[in-house]
């Protein structure tokens, strides 16, 4: 009898240091799962309507410069001239912020590919943009003159900034970007503002790992205006 109980002992322990062992294993991969930093996720939207990368939307249809401004051709396709729309990118409005006020370009004044077309007022600094074609300027929208927090709510349809009859379209669109090209960059740009190894980016970030609005005044402090021009690719030959 004695013999009989010594060897249930010994079973005993080994399942409970089993069970120890299970557990702790368990331990370690919920610990992993939720200590891990959420991934930044690049999800298809319904058709026609583009990609979001994080909070950021990359609409099909359009061709983006690599200033964060965009133009959309209203003519027919693949035509060497013809009216485009123009206006800046979902990235651009959450990178400086709120937009207190627009300065765009008058109607019959004519702005180039990669200089500055139009500019931002945000706590009382301005912010210039590139156009992303050139041309003569036909139209402008009044509707976000009067209302710049349409840029906020809809950056690419009713936040559209002017229209624009270029006579260079074709050539234009080679230094344009467009499709997955388009979403390769936005991911791009993400990656050089948020390294995953960075750790000091928590006030920037939402719940979920996304960005918020204004982030280049949290990362840039005093000096926002000059990283917001800095990805927004203005210097000073720009301004000229």
């Amino acid at each position: 009898m004695g013999g009989f109980t010594f060897v249930d002992i010994y079973a005993t322990k080994g399942i409970e240091y089993l069970i120890a062992a299970v557990f702790f294993v368990g331990f370690l991969v919920l610990q992993y799962f939720l200590m891990r930093p959420p991934p930044r996720k690049t999800e298809t939207l319904p058709q026609g309507q583009g990609r979001h990368l994080g909070t950021f939307r990359v609409p099909d249809g359009y061709s983006f410069h690599q200033g964060h401004g965009w133009m959309k051709a209203e003519g027919a396709p693949g035509g060497k001239s013809g009216p485009v729309r123009v206006g800046m990118t979902d990235f651009a409005q959450k990178l400086v912020g709120t937009v207190d006020a627009v300065e765009l370009p008058p109607v019959g004044s004519r702005v180039e590919q990669g200089k500055a077309g139009w500019s931002l007022k945000v706590d009382a600094a301005v912010v210039p943009m590139l156009s992303p074609v050139s041309g003569v300027v036909t139209a402008v929208n009044d509707k976000v003159l009067r209302s710049p927090e349409i840029l906020k709510r809809d950056p690419y349809a009713e936040g559209w900034l002017f229209r624009v009859e270029s006579d260079r379209l074709s050539c234009d669109g080679r230094h344009l970007l467009s499709g997955k090209v388009a979403v390769s960059w936005m991911e791009d740009s993400l990656r050089k503002l948020f390294p995953a190894e960075d750790a000091a980016l928590g006030p920037v970030m939402q719940d979920g790992g996304l960005p918020v609005d204004g982030f280049a005044k949290a990362l840039g402090g005093k000096r926002w205006r000059e990283l917001a021009m800095t990805h927004l690719r203005v210097d000073d030959e720009d301004l000229a």
